[in-house]
């Protein structure tokens, strides 16, 4: 992944994004009042590789001027049928507002329909796109909804009180 909205370039993890990922997901967990959970859910960002590439997922970070601003990512799941789940959705406040959220999405939805290694537009597979949020990170929920997620059951990420999961018709 190499692609720019506006100013933010999106661009794949490299090693060298670990702690600057970690930082920025940690503190807006704080701002909202959530905790960072190292060795629970957010062991993923500690561990990309293992959690993400090495499971056919994709994690990414949103650059500004050079600096690690946002995060997105997704891998599959056993979960409902042909599942898969975005996670790490987190963005820097003073970047919120200007439609990223959005936007990177959309990008998420798409490149799980694409087999990216062959770099064809091809159906992967999945049928179902699961989420995970807090109420309390109200523009995440609104955005969910607004984006045609429907309410589920079955939450597995303790600090999260609301699962969401859209069914994909590529």
């Amino acid at each position: 992944m190499n692609k720019y909205y506006k100013d933010f370039l999106i661009r794949s993890w490299e090693a060298k994004d670990r702690q600057s990922a970690a930082e920025l997901i940690r503190g807006v967990l704080a701002e909202y009042g959530l905790g960072w959970e190292a060795d629970g859910a957010d062991r993923d960002v500690v561990q990309v590789e293992e959690c993400y590439l090495d499971t056919a997922g994709e994690f990414w970070v949103i650059e500004y001027q050079n600096i690690v601003v946002g995060t997105g990512a997704y891998y599959p799941i056993e979960r409902g049928q042909n599942a898969v789940k975005i996670r790490k959705m987190y963005f820097l406040p003073q970047i919120r507002g200007f439609g990223l959220g959005k936007y990177l999405l959309q990008q998420l939805e798409e490149a799980m329909s694409c087999d990216k290694p062959l770099r064809v537009y091809a159906s992967r597979g999945f049928q179902e796109i699961w989420i995970e949020t807090a109420s309390i990170l109200k523009e995440a929920v609104q955005m969910y909804e607004k984006n045609g997620y429907l309410p589920a059951t079955g939450i597995e990420t303790l600090r999260c009180d609301r699962v969401y999961f859209k069914k994909v018709n590529y």
